[in-house]
């Protein structure tokens, strides 16, 4: 299925206001490395061949690595969470992968929880 991508790269929207990496009143993505490159190089065209997407988001990532918010970005697009594009030097598909483990590891810490709080009801 063809997934359809936006015409132009939306503003982000800093999750909890701004943050100081930009200054104290502005939002983080003020001071992105992106924000002075092609919007078509983070986002892809529809029925894009391969190679040309994978050569696309290798500049994006290279364009993601010298930016001053890569972390700040990549939370928003984690908690959003954002469907297209290269944000925080991660691509969708890779986004998805983050999320899988941290959903995967925060019930592994909530079981780990859980039968600690029983083992000790039975010590004590």
């Amino acid at each position: 299925m063809l997934e359809r991508r936006p015409a132009v790269r939306p503003q982000p929207q800093p999750p909890g206001g701004p943050v100081g990496a930009a200054g104290e009143d502005d939002p983080w993505h003020t001071g992105a490395a992106c924000r002075r490159d092609e919007v078509g190089l983070f986002f892809a065209p529809s029925k894009e061949p391969t190679a040309a997407r994978l050569s696309r988001e290798e500049q994006a990532k290279q364009v993601c690595a010298r930016c001053p918010v890569l972390l700040e970005c990549r939370e928003h697009a984690l908690a959003q969470p954002e469907p297209y594009g290269v944000w925080g030097g991660l691509t969708a598909a890779e986004r998805r992968v983050v999320l899988a483990r941290r959903r995967r590891r925060d019930a592994e810490l909530r079981e780990a929880a859980r039968v600690g709080a029983a083992g000790s009801r039975i010590a004590g």
